[in-house]
C-alpha cells in the first residue's frame, strides 16, 4: 500500500557525487580483484610462446565443457564465429531457413543470413524478452533446419517446450547462450541442451576476455570434431582442405585470461543476482512497482543478469533524466531486427512482431555489475522515483 513507501518528500535526489564513479560496467573493479593472476597467466603464456590454439585454449574448453554439463566445447574467436561455425556444421546453406527472434544482437540473424539461409523470425514473449515457444510451430516449413532460441539478458529460453518441438519434427537446436553462461534451466546447464551452444566472451559478457573470443558446445563426437576442422580452414592436415572452413582461432592469451576469470564466475554471477533481488525490493520501497515492469525471473530458470533491463514507458526521456545525475544506462535494442535494413530484403513490415517492437521502444538496461554498491543502486531507484514524480 501507498502508506508503505517513501512519500514523495522522502525520495531524496540522486546526487552527482553518489554516482560520480559508477559506470555501466565497471571492468577495472573487476580486474583489480584477480589483478595477480591475470598477470601470471598472460606471463605463463608469454614465456611460452604458444599463441594460438595449443595447450591453453585445450585446457579451457575442457574447463568450459564440464562446468557447462557439455561433453565437447570447442574455441574460436567470437560469439558470432560460433553461431557460424554451429550453423557450418550441420550444413546449412541456401534454400534453408532457421527459426530465431528479432529481438536480439544483429549477429543471431546474420550468422543466417550470412550462409545464405532466411531467418525466419517468431515473436517474442513480452514478459521474458525470450522467443515465445508457443509461436514457433506455425512458422516451421519444409525448408526448416534449425532453431535458434537466445538466452536474451541472462535468462533461458523456455526450453522444455523448443526442445521437444525440435526433436518432433527433426530440427537441430542451437542456443544463442552469447550473455548466458552459467545460467540453468530446470538445474541444466545453458549450452547443454541442444544441438550446440554457442558462447561469446566479448569483455561486456559475465565471462568476458581481454577482447574477442567464442566458444561452441555439444556433445556429438563428430560435430565437435567438424567444428575443429572448419575453425582452421577446414584442414585436419596442414595444407589439405577437407572443407571449406574459415580462419576462427582462438588465442592462447584470451583463453589463459579466461580460465582465470572462470573460477570466479560463480561468485559473480551471485553478485548479479543479488543486485537483481535489491533492485526488486528498492523498487518496491519507491513505490515504483506498477511504473516500471521488472525482468521476469521464473522459477524455472537460474538467470545471470547480464544486463537487467526494465520496461517503462517515456524510456528516451528518463534516460536522459538519469544521464543528468551521472547515472549510466543503455538500450538493448533499440530496433527489432526485422526493421533494420540488413534484413530488408527478408519482406518483413513494422507490426509483424509487435511484442518484439514494444520492448525495443521501452527497455533500458541499468547497472548490475558485481561491484556496484547498494548506495549507488539507491541512487538509480531514487532517480526514477524523481523522475516518476516530477512527471505526475
Amino acid at each position: 500500500m501507498a502508506t508503505n513507501c517513501l512519500a514523495q518528500t522522502e525520495v531524496p535526489t540522486a546526487t552527482k557525487a553518489i554516482c560520480s564513479e559508477l559506470q555501466f560496467l565497471d571492468l577495472k573493479a573487476q580486474f583489480s580483484s584477480i589483478r595477480d593472476e591475470v598477470l601470471d597467466a598472460v606471463t605463463r603464456v608469454l614465456d611460452s610462446q604458444h599463441f594460438i590454439l595449443g595447450p591453453e585454449v585445450q585446457a579451457l574448453e575442457s574447463e568450459i565443457a564440464e562446468y557447462v554439463g557439455a561433453k565437447f566445447a570447442v574455441g574460436c574467436a567470437s560469439g558470432s564465429d560460433a553461431l557460424l561455425l554451429a550453423l557450418m556444421a550441420l550444413e546449412v546453406g541456401p534454400d534453408d531457413e532457421v527459426i530465431t527472434t528479432p529481438f536480439t544482437f544483429g549477429a543471431t540473424a546474420g550468422s543466417i543470413a550470412r550462409l545464405g539461409a532466411r531467418p525466419v523470425f517468431v515473436d517474442i514473449d513480452p514478459v521474458t524478452f525470450n522467443i515465445d515457444e508457443k509461436q514457433i510451430e506455425k512458422a516451421i516449413t519444409t525448408k526448416t533446419r534449425a532453431i535458434m532460441p537466445v538466452h536474451l539478458f541472462g535468462l533461458p529460453a523456455q526450453m522444455d517446450a523448443i526442445l521437444s518441438l525440435a526433436r518432433d519434427r527433426g530440427l537441430a537446436l542451437i542456443e544463442d547462450a552469447a550473455q548466458a553462461i552459467g545460467a540453468l534451466w530446470k538445474g541444466q546447464g545453458i549450452g547443454s541442451l541442444g544441438t550446440f551452444g554457442c558462447f561469446s566472451f566479448f569483455p561486456s559478457k559475465n565471462l568476458g576476455g581481454a577482447g574477442d573470443g567464442g566458444m561452441v558446445t555439444t556433445h556429438d563426437p563428430d560435430l565437435a570434431q567438424r567444428l575443429k576442422t572448419l575453425r582452421v580452414h577446414g584442414t585436419k592436415k596442414k595444407y589439405y582442405y577437407e572443407l571449406l572452413g574459415m580462419n576462427s582461432r582462438l588465442d592462447a592469451l584470451q583463453a589463459a585470461v579466461l580460465r582465470v576469470k572462470l573460477r570466479h564466475l560463480g561468485d559473480w554471477a551471485e553478485g548479479r543476482r543479488r543486485n537483481a533481488n535489491r533492485y526488486k525490493v528498492l523498487f518496491r520501497e519507491y513505490c515504483l512497482e506498477q511504473v516500471v515492469t521488472l525482468p521476469s525471473a521464473p522459477e524455472t530458470s537460474f538467470h545471470v543478469y547480464n544486463q537487467y533491463s526494465i520496461q517503462v514507458k517515456r524510456r528516451d526521456e528518463l534516460q536522459r533524466h538519469l544521464r543528468e545525475r551521472n547515472i549510466p544506462t543503455e538500450i538493448y535494442y533499440p530496433s527489432p531486427l526485422h526493421l533494420q535494413p540488413a534484413f530488408a530484403k527478408l519482406g518483413y513490415h513494422p507490426g509483424d512482431f509487435p511484442n518484439a517492437e514494444s520492448a525495443c521502444a521501452n527497455v533500458l538496461a541499468l547497472p548490475i555489475y558485481p561491484e556496484i554498491t547498494e548506495e549507488q543502486q539507491r541512487a538509480v531507484v531514487a532517480a526514477i522515483a524523481e523522475f516518476r514524480s516530477a512527471s505526475k
